[in-house]
């Protein structure tokens, strides 16, 4: 009786979220038309509609993404950002404050005569339109639900099993995208270090009586930062703004457990009146927050991504865009090792990606760790310091220039978002 023949892919996917998603669809942009790729998601994906409001899908949670100016740039090459925009809401300007503290300023995208800062999104419809993308361009197999259960090396690249899958499959480079508590990860034996903050982010959508004119505003408290990003009106007009808040465990679990007019009356302190009285909150969440890195990001045949690499303190909203930065960058680098004959999975190419990303990695890392730490130190003196630093930057255009390009995800040095 002859062996079950395996199936062979160039290229597997491990998770469908929004990383794992943006990941096929570079690949399928920039890797020649015979390069197989597939994309396995654990949970099934929305159906296909009739231009509705799209299915939930597990994957995009209940949350807002904040994009980059630079993830503009790399969707538009992608070319998703057309169809995507209709859902965004542009960050024309961010507004930067501590609490009970005199230091302020103010950062506008009119002053980089780029057309935004950068953009928000909700989830459900980054994903559905990335998604729709995927299925419009029919370059990529999706299996849906399935889940990688299990992966180990081979001579040519990685030999992988799928859950109830008897035949298993093998692939010339795995891509494993399956989240900050990654089980591939996990299986593969390649260590993450943790470093808890000992906090938890409390997210929530406000309707607020004023227009928010496209402001996003981040302010610094004594208990941690405080962000409300600008979100598309409601189909009733409601002006909305999506809050992440970080706050002590105990304080996170009791607000979002509390009445709603109680949470909005100890929002309304902290924030203020910037956009007159809070009148709504939507569905609250709330999750504890740690830097995890993974110790490892290439092997021969596997790379690692997104939060299974890296998951950042949301403060500045770094995290998806330098996953989407490091797609980008995986794409440009697998491309050139085709063209020079090299195998996808070969540890030497993938190493070259790894340096590519690693001053770009290190530089938001460092960025995301270090900010709430700052505005979070109880000092005076220390506290004068950041007061100046806020208020400097109004009188520093260099400087200022610099801060938003790094936000912004464009600094000198970031990649291939440069530009």
């Amino acid at each position: 009786m002859s062996a079950v023949k395996r199936e062979h892919f160039d290229i597997v996917i491990a998770g469908g979220g929004m990383v794992g998603v943006s990941l096929a669809l570079q690949l399928g942009e920039v890797l020649p038309p015979a390069t197989s790729i597939l994309l396995v998601e654990g949970f099934p994906l929305p159906a296909q509609g009739n231009g509705g409001a799209p299915q939930y899908h597990p994957a995009f949670d209940a949350r807002s993404t904040a994009l980059s100016y630079s993830s503009r740039l790399i969707y538009e090459r992608m070319q998703v950002w057309d169809d995507l925009c209709q859902w965004l809401c542009a960050i024309e300007s961010i507004h930067v404050s501590s609490r009970g503290r005199f230091g302020s300023t103010l950062l506008r995208a009119s002053d980089h005569q780029w057309p935004a800062l950068g953009y928000v999104v909700e989830n459900a419809w980054l994903g559905n339109s990335l998604i729709r993308q995927l299925r419009q361009r029919g370059r990529v197999e999706v299996r849906s639900p399935a889940k990688v259960v299990s992966a180990a090396p081979t001579g040519a690249g990685v030999s992988l099993q799928l859950q109830g899958d008897t035949a298993g499959i093998t692939a010339g480079l795995l891509l494993v995208a399956d989240g900050a508590a990654s089980g591939l990860r996990e299986q593969l034996g390649v260590a993450v270090s943790e470093k808890p903050y000992q906090q938890h982010a409390l997210v929530a959508n406000i309707a607020f009586a004023e227009p928010h004119r496209g402001c996003a505003f981040e302010r610094f408290t004594d208990d941690g930062p405080l962000a409300v990003l600008p979100l598309l009106a409601s189909r009733d007009g409601e002006q909305r703004g999506a809050l992440v808040w970080t706050l002590p465990a105990a304080s996170a679990g009791r607000l979002r457990e509390c009445p709603p007019e109680e949470f909005l009356a100890t929002l309304q302190q902290r924030f203020g009146y910037r956009l007159g009285r809070m009148l709504q909150v939507g569905e609250r969440h709330e999750y504890p927050l740690s830097l995890v890195q993974s110790t490892e990001q290439v092997r021969h045949g596997i790379v690692v991504m997104g939060n299974a690499a890296h998951a950042l303190h949301p403060v500045a909203g770094q995290g998806f865009n330098l996953a989407l930065r490091d797609v980008a960058e995986l794409g440009q680098v697998l491309a050139q090792g085709l063209a020079e004959g090299m195998p996808l999975g070969d540890l030497a190419l993938l190493q070259r990606y790894q340096r590519r990303q690693q001053s770009d990695q290190q530089r938001t890392i460092a960025f995301s760790d270090r900010v709430p730490a700052l505005f979070m130190h109880a000092d005076p003196l220390l506290g004068l310091g950041r007061d100046l630093a806020l208020a400097g930057l109004d009188f520093l255009p260099g400087l200022k220039r610099e801060f938003v390009r790094h936000a912004a995800g464009v600094a000198t040095g970031s990649g291939s978002a440069n530009g």
